[in-house]
């Protein structure tokens, strides 16, 4: 995952299914291959990953979402916050 960016990953994280894409250039490319495999995109949330000192930012385009009354880049609700770094650090980390 690292080869486009390094140190940083992008990651598209699926809330309800567990599961992250990561890699490309941007989170939306994880966020197709994640709807490719059957996720739905309101459960889709982007981030990136730092590599080295494995902190994780919740910013993302794909996290602008009037409809869902998320109206930034950074992913707002507190819930859905945490469960992207509890996904993204259990499957990255091992935690």
């Amino acid at each position: 995952m690292l080869e486009e960016l390094d140190p940083i990953i992008k990651l598209a994280v699926d809330t309800g299914r567990g599961i992250l894409a990561g890699g490309g250039q941007m989170q939306a490319d994880c966020e197709a291959v994640l709807i490719e495999d059957g996720s739905r995109q309101e459960d889709i949330w982007g981030a990136n990953w730092i590599a080295l000192t494995q902190i994780i930012e919740f910013e993302a385009l794909i996290n602008i979402r009037p409809k869902q009354q998320n109206m930034s880049m950074a992913i707002q609700d507190a819930v859905i916050k945490s469960k992207v770094e509890n996904i993204s650090r259990k499957l990255l980390e091992g935690v």
